[in-house]
């Protein structure tokens, strides 16, 4: 007997190295134009809907036959902000203080008398808020008691509190005769 069987077939070896990789076709990604597509979709629909209850709102208010107008109506103008008026503040005059003296040193020489040197304590009559914190007050004051007359100086009021002022030497004709007073003449604004 014959065998009519064919002989197995033969496999040929495997190559010694990997077939080269056949590029295939770069596909396109739709990815990215799905999402600006969707993005640019949910941004109109925001918009739609932001356009339409402005919209009804507006219409709420208006009787149904009413038509839009652009002129406003009279209730909706606001009314207009009128400047704030100046402050005006108090007349201030030599009534409007009260002045004392402060002795700060004395020196005394027996019968031949005493210097003393003063300082004005000033007090404003009125409130301090009475008083323009611009301004500058001048006031002017009398001494009396000095052996040779009246000793006239002058004291500055600025920022409604501060005073500056010279303190005063006074020459008493005796040591028992050192009773001073002190008078405003007065009071100039700058």
């Amino acid at each position: 007997m014959v065998d009519s069987t064919p002989p197995p077939p033969t496999t040929p070896p495997p190559p010694a190295f990997p077939p080269p990789e056949v590029p295939t076709p770069p596909r396109r990604h739709r990815t990215s134009a799905i999402v600006i597509g969707s993005a640019a979709a949910v941004i109109a629909a925001i918009v739609t809907t932001g356009v339409v209850v402005a919209q009804s709102t507006n219409d709420d208010d208006k009787p149904a036959g009413a038509a839009a107008s652009s002129v406003p109506d009279a209730d909706a103008v606001s009314p207009v902000k009128e400047p704030d008026p100046e402050p005006t503040y108090a007349e201030v005059d030599a009534d409007s203080f009260s002045i004392d003296l402060r002795t700060t040193a004395r020196q005394c020489f027996g019968s031949a008398g005493c210097n003393v040197t003063v300082e004005p304590e000033l007090t404003y009559l009125g409130s301090s808020g009475d008083l323009d914190p611009d301004a500058v007050y001048e006031i002017t004051y009398e001494i009396h008691g000095d052996e040779s007359g009246p000793v006239i100086q002058t004291a500055e009021l600025t920022n409604q509190t501060s005073l500056s002022y010279r303190p005063s030497l006074i020459s008493t004709a005796s040591a028992s005769t050192t009773e001073l007073s002190v008078e405003i003449t007065d009071i100039q604004q700058g």
